[in-house]
């Protein structure tokens, strides 16, 4: 610690106590290993936490009035963790990623630098910290005024009439011309807190310190702001013959002798350098005669020195990154298999889970998976973002009922924080988790496999704040880890681009990421709109050194029913079929669909009949008039294909069947919503939201 730190925080403590205040001290653990303090090592900073209690004790900081509390930032979080973050992704969820940004100051950054994703955590996280600790002022540096403005901002937003008070005390210049700020990392432009007198001597000697110049001169603002207000008055010591010691009591006169040369430098050095070894000779006493101090400053100094490369070697994995074990397969764990997947051979299961994916990220690994584990927990999720379309609905009751049909556990996250996060619904988690609810009634009327006992609900929110304590370290790690420009390219898996430039778009990739971890997940099926952040969490194995990788099975992504539409959108109604249309409005929307004679390729028809109704029916019957050959039934697509690009099946048969098919399928569902009152009642209040993003 040095002086700027040490003296002058002791100084501004003791102010804020005798005008009445209470002052809590946030030992900011957490955010020192966001911003890679250390090494990232959390037992390193917290022995230099314990370190610069020390020396706020010994310098004469009032920790006997009762009025100055301590409060660790990683302990503090997770004992109030449902209340600390939703509070942060609510300020992520109303600032843009510039604003953020020019925060960076804070940290010691410039938003120059090239950032890492955890230094866009930090500001949010340090704003968040003003609220949660229910504080009337921030006081502290100029370096941090921006992240307090933006509290002030936030309570705007949030129609918060009293803001916090922003008290910000000048910064100390290190030792050197044209340093701004006094910095630990320089250490010749610092003194520290237990810096011997020598040193403190020779440091104050090599400062800079011209003649009759005041303006942007060190060795006077430490006087300004250090020795006056702790001595409340300050002695130049001089020789007889240059006119002999002068006492000051205000600055304004000092810096009025200075610059008329009354006070020259080879004076005020040795004067300045007296005070200030005045000042620190308790903590240079307290560090060596005390022996829990005394071992805490070597352990900070041993910290210090060593090099990064390996500290970063000693970080231990989080447990809930741990290795997932080979387990050979047992009689008593084939028990707990469904009767359906142990009928079926290694080969079998593996071709049904291979046969959802349009891609498999990899093959081998997946194959190694199921002859070492009975039951590989499969890892699905959603946003509940509006009514639900065929492609979530149908195709994902599909690719479950596969899962667990090969034997298989599936755990489907309802990403109700992540919606909020993302906008939807406004951002309201009530309605967000009417909807989820609404789409659980349309898997279970669809024929989802909800009784097999292998498929679990899941509310990120819920198991989130359950979990914290191991959660956040996970998805911190994940943001220091990476920097702000690979975060930012998974920007789709939200339905953004890359130029949106929310803050959102860092939280969000950040935390799916870490939900792979926190389901323990062998494999991540989803769509290929999710495939970059699912390799994210393939990239993070590597950076931690866990050897078992989730597999990555994505999905086709079923496309929109006009020309061009590559994905099929809740927020357009005119290019999706809604799980609970009706018969007629089905009927209509695909008669109004883009299905262009003998053209198979971006024909969203054919796609529909390719991913929904042969999985399903395992046919598909064409219905002709006899005088067009009568109807004509197909058991493969490829034949189906085939006969399209030929001409022999037409548009205008080919629609009215599919439209026949996907409503044979969708009927349990709207007789579900007609006649159930609980659904009916959850279908009416999700018709009545406004769909946002």
């Amino acid at each position: 610690m040095h002086i700027a730190q040490g003296v002058l925080k002791a100084i501004n403590v003791n102010k804020m106590i005798a005008s009445g205040c209470r002052v809590k001290i946030w030992i900011a653990d957490w955010f020192a290993q966001l911003n890679n303090k250390m090494g990232g090592d959390l037992e390193k900073i917290e022995i230099v936490g314990k370190y610069f209690i020390e020396i706020w004790r010994s310098i004469g900081m009032d920790l006997d009035s009762g009025k100055v509390e301590f409060l660790w930032s990683s302990k503090e979080i997770n004992a109030r963790s449902h209340e600390y973050w939703p509070r942060v992704t609510d300020i992520v969820t109303k600032n843009k990623l510039p604003r953020i940004v020019r925060c960076s100051q804070i940290m010691g950054r410039t938003d120059q630098d090239e950032l890492t994703s955890a230094q866009i955590f930090y500001p949010i996280m340090q704003c968040a910290d003003i609220f949660f600790l229910q504080a009337d002022i921030c006081q502290l540096g100029m370096d941090q005024r921006k992240v307090n403005v933006l509290a002030r901002e936030y309570c705007d937003d949030i129609k918060k009439k009293n803001k916090p008070i922003i008290l910000s005390h000048h910064m100390l210049p290190g030792l050197q011309q044209g340093q701004e700020k006094m910095s630990k990392s320089n250490r010749s432009s610092s003194i520290f807190m237990e810096d011997e007198e020598v040193e403190v001597n020779t440091k104050i000697e090599n400062a800079y310190c011209p003649p009759e110049k005041v303006e942007g001169n060190p060795c006077l603002e430490y006087v300004q702001y250090l020795i006056l207000p702790w001595f409340h008055e300050f002695t130049v010591e001089c020789s007889e013959k240059n006119g002999g010691n002068m006492t000051f009591t205000d600055f304004k006169d000092l810096s009025a002798a200075y610059a008329k040369g009354e006070v020259c430098p080879g004076d005020l050095k040795p004067s300045l350098a007296k005070a200030l070894n005045k000042i620190l000779e308790p903590v240079r006493s307290h560090f060596k005669n005390n022996e829990a101090a005394k071992q805490i400053l070597q352990s900070v100094k041993m910290a210090i020195k060593a090099p990064e490369q390996l500290v970063a070697d000693e970080v231990k994995e989080m447990s809930i990154a741990d290795e997932v074990k080979s387990v050979p397969v047992v009689d008593s764990q084939l028990a707990s298999c469904s009767s359906q997947s142990i009928l079926l051979s290694l080969d079998e299961r593996y071709k049904l889970l291979r046969g959802i994916a349009e891609e498999c990220i990899q093959d081998d690994e997946l194959k190694n998976l199921l002859a070492n584990k009975a039951e590989p927990i499969c890892y699905d999720g959603f946003e509940p973002s509006g009514r639900m379309h065929i492609a979530q609905g149908i195709l994902k009751a599909i690719n479950v009922n596969k899962m667990t049909t090969s034997g298989c556990r599936v755990k489907i996250w309802i990403a109700d924080w992540f919606a909020q996060l993302n906008n939807k619904m406004g951002g309201d988690l009530k309605k967000i988790e009417t909807v989820g609810k609404y789409f659980i009634e349309i898997w279970r009327s669809v024929g989802m496999n909800l009784n097999s006992g292998k498929v679990e609900f899941l509310w990120s929110a819920k198991e989130i704040n359950a979990r914290s304590h191991e959660y956040w370290p996970c998805v911190m790690d994940i943001a220091m880890k990476n920097k702000l420009p690979r975060i930012i390219r998974c920007s789709e898996i939200m339905g953004r681009t890359d130029q949106e430039e929310l803050a959102a778009q860092i939280f969000y990739p950040c935390m799916q990421c870490a939900d792979i971890f926190l389901l323990e997940a062998d494999i991540c099926q989803m769509g290929m709109d999710q495939r970059e952040v699912n390799i994210l969490a393939r990239e993070y194995c590597d950076d931690i050194k866990k050897k078992n990788k989730p597999i990555i099975l994505s999905h086709h992504m079923l496309p929109g029913l006009q020309q061009g539409q590559e994905k099929m959108s809740t927020s357009d109604p005119s290019s999706s079929i809604f799980m609970d249309d009706e018969e007629a409005i089905v009927n209509t929307k695909i008669k109004k669909a883009y299905c262009p004679p003998k053209e198979v390729e971006g024909n969203p028809c054919l796609e529909y009949l390719k991913y929904l109704i042969f999985p399903w029916f395992h046919e598909f019957t064409v219905e002709r008039s006899e005088k067009n050959g009568g109807n004509k039934n197909f058991t493969d697509f490829e034949d189906l294909s085939v006969a399209y690009a030929k001409g022999d099946v037409h548009p205008g048969d080919l629609k009215p069947s599919l439209a026949k098919a996907l409503n044979q399928i969708l009927e349990p569902v709207r007789s579900h919503f007609k006649n159930d009152k609980a659904a009916k009642q959850l279908l009416q209040s999700v018709k009545n939201y406004k769909v946002t993003r």
